[in-house]
């Protein structure tokens, strides 16, 4: 059983950072990948970043590229999220997500959900 738990959501404003954990507990069948996915008001979920739980490689979508970076703690079993020069459409809840490592974009597991506002 593999559990996702997020941590570290909250309110800034515009321009601001924010820091967002992911904590990964159980067992993954072959190479996969964590990653973030989110949900703005009234819009689908979408792809934020993922990263190779192995390699470390980072991936984004172009949305978020060069203002967040992904990175990972094997010793802690945690991924971390670095959100800078926040806009208030990055305003969604965050969700972070399990994937096979060739279909990142498809996870097979999911957190809860954790609340990030950027006010303007």
């Amino acid at each position: 059983q593999v559990q996702l738990v997020e941590s570290g959501g909250g309110l800034v404003e515009t321009g601001g950072s924010l820091r967002l954990s992911c904590a990964a507990s159980g067992s993954f069948l072959g190479p996969y990948a964590l990653g973030w996915f989110r949900q703005g008001p009234g819009k689908e979920r979408e792809y934020v970043a993922h990263i190779g739980w192995i390699s470390g490689n980072p991936y984004y979508d172009d949305s978020v590229k060069g203002r967040f970076t992904i990175s990972r703690d094997h010793a802690k079993s945690t991924m971390t999220l670095e959100m800078n020069t926040l806009k208030s459409e990055d305003t969604a809840v965050y969700y972070c997500a399990a994937s096979p490592l060739g279909d990142a974009r498809r996870p097979l597991h999911w957190g809860q959900g954790i609340q990030v506002t950027v006010s303007s």
